[in-house]
């Protein structure tokens, strides 16, 4: 948990990403406080994952993205990451123990030192130690999603990116979800970004709002942004 006075300010300033001839994203810029949630919205093809990429350094892109912390000094940003739930080989005799083992051991996961009590506490903060030796393949996508949690979240980073990790979950598990991510940016004082389609819940959880269409239409307060007339020119009113 982070701690001191102030505030710890994650800076976006002027991204763009360009691939061949294709300019995805232009001139992005915003900034990411701690213990708040920002989403990012817009249609399909807006660079919503290009921007999540992007930030977590896996495709080049121009700009600056810039970490100042409470006591006011610059640093390298770390960050935890939920992808959207990629499909797994049913045969596949991978755990979750083994997955959480093999993120926070730099010790190879089949060694006897792997530390199983930490690996059920990582768990519990999520309420899945029962999952911890389920296979990966076995899980549900809410069962999935607490894990993948868990794990971005070990240790703690200075941002927390999530690509739609609640897909595929009931309405049900999404109010559970949402909470424990309320719970999660206030106990742990993180800066949380999330591409998300559910307005609903964002209206309700959600601190900022950025309205991308390859560049940013719209920022603010969930109500500023779901009211603004560029967000019923790019969603017509839904």
């Amino acid at each position: 948990m982070h701690s001191g006075a102030g505030f710890c300010i994650t800076s976006v300033e002027g991204l763009g990403v360009t691939l061949g001839r294709n300019e995805l994203l232009r001139d992005i810029s915003f900034t990411l406080n701690c213990g708040q949630l920002t989403a990012i919205i817009g249609r399909n093809g807006a660079g919503k994952t290009t921007l999540l990429r992007a930030l977590l350094g896996e495709i080049p892109h121009t700009g600056k993205v810039k970490l100042t912390r409470h006591d006011g000094t610059q640093g390298s940003l770390s960050m935890g990451y939920v992808p959207q739930r990629a499909p797994l080989d049913p045969n596949s005799p991978t755990s979750v123990y083994d997955l959480c083992a093999a993120s926070t051991s730099r010790f190879p996961a089949f060694l006897p030192m792997r530390d199983k009590r930490r690996v059920f506490e990582m768990l519990s903060a999520f309420g899945a130690e029962d999952l911890i030796n389920r296979r990966l393949c076995e899980l549900s996508g809410g069962e999935w999603q607490r894990v993948m949690l868990a794990v971005a979240t070990t240790p703690t980073p200075e941002l927390l990116i999530l690509d739609e990790p609640q897909t595929g979950i009931d309405l049900s598990g999404l109010r559970l979800f949402y909470e424990k991510i309320d719970e999660l940016k206030k106990a742990q004082d993180l800066s949380i970004l999330m591409v998300s389609h559910d307005f609903t819940f964002l209206n309700e959880y959600a601190d900022n709002i950025l309205l991308l269409a390859h560049t940013i239409r719209k920022s603010g307060a969930p109500a500023e942004v779901f009211s603004s007339v560029e967000y019923h020119e790019l969603f017509g009113g839904a």
